[in-house]
């Protein structure tokens, strides 16, 4: 059952957002060849803990051993940090999910590190638009088959593939609940967007086929053919006359992303 938050539940959401949105500006400054996984984890477990006195919502998720995920090249989502350590060429996928005042934000990007290939460089521009072009159709009486169907119609175009395997989802005072958000076209879903939803659009692109397959630690999933993956996330809520991005980050440019031009 998809649930309508309330003008107070909204205000909790806003909050989550923001501070979720703000890790991901704090630990792009950290992100440069050399370092650990493990160490950017912690970078960020410090500073949800100590700084914005709220809860990183990974850690001890259905067992999750850490309070980030952060995938590396081949690894679409849910990698688990580790000593691995960035290289240059890596494009790095941080994942963030903060709770505060018992209500949750959840948003991902991807890092740039060093030369990167053009290629890999395009495949995150591309992943990064067709988020925001999902994003634009967002308002109440919109399908919510169309945000799948429009994802689609761009990475087809680009030439690229998109993982069937995970979807977004809505959220708010649990971490995941409904309705589901499939990035690719499909005929499943009858739900009809109305204002106070909230939910994850979170599209994983794969430079090569769609196949993934997860590993033996039950949480790391990888392209099966070993090709590159990128995914950006956003938590959304759907207003009045469109939508509201709870996580957006100062460094987007909210006006643009909105804009009804593709």
């Amino acid at each position: 059952m998809v649930k309508i938050k309330t003008k107070e539940e909204i205000e909790k959401m806003k909050i989550a957002g923001k501070l979720t949105a703000e890790v991901l500006e704090m630990i792009k400054n950290y992100m440069h060849p050399g370092i650990t996984t493990q160490e950017i984890d912690k970078i960020c477990h410090d500073y949800i803990i100590h700084k914005q006195k709220a809860i990183p919502a990974c850690l001890g998720y259905k067992g999750f051993p850490k309070s980030t995920c952060i995938s590396i090249n081949n690894v679409v989502c849910h990698g688990i940090p580790n000593k691995e350590k960035i290289k240059n060429g890596d494009i790095v996928n941080v994942d963030i999910s903060v709770i505060k005042n018992g209500y949750h934000g959840d948003s991902s990007k991807m890092f740039i590190i060093g030369d990167v290939k053009k290629k890999y460089k395009d495949l995150c521009k591309s992943t990064k638009k067709s988020l925001y072009i999902a994003i634009r159709l967002i308002k109440p009486g919109i399908k919510i088959s169309k945000i799948g169907e429009n994802i689609q119609k761009y990475i087809f175009k680009k030439n690229f593939s998109i993982v069937e395997d995970y979807c977004g989802h809505g959220i708010g005072k649990k971490f995941h609940e409904d309705p589901q958000i499939l990035h690719y076209k499909n005929n499943s879903q009858i739900t009809i967007l109305k204002e106070g939803m909230t939910f994850t659009i979170e599209p994983m692109i794969n430079f090569g086929k769609k196949e993934v397959y997860c590993c033996k630690d039950g949480w790391t999933v990888k392209t099966k053919d070993k090709s590159y993956s990128a995914q950006y996330e956003h938590t959304i809520l759907v207003t009045k006359y469109g939508c509201k991005i709870l996580t957006i980050r100062k460094e987007e440019n909210i006006n643009k992303i909105l804009m009804n031009k593709k």
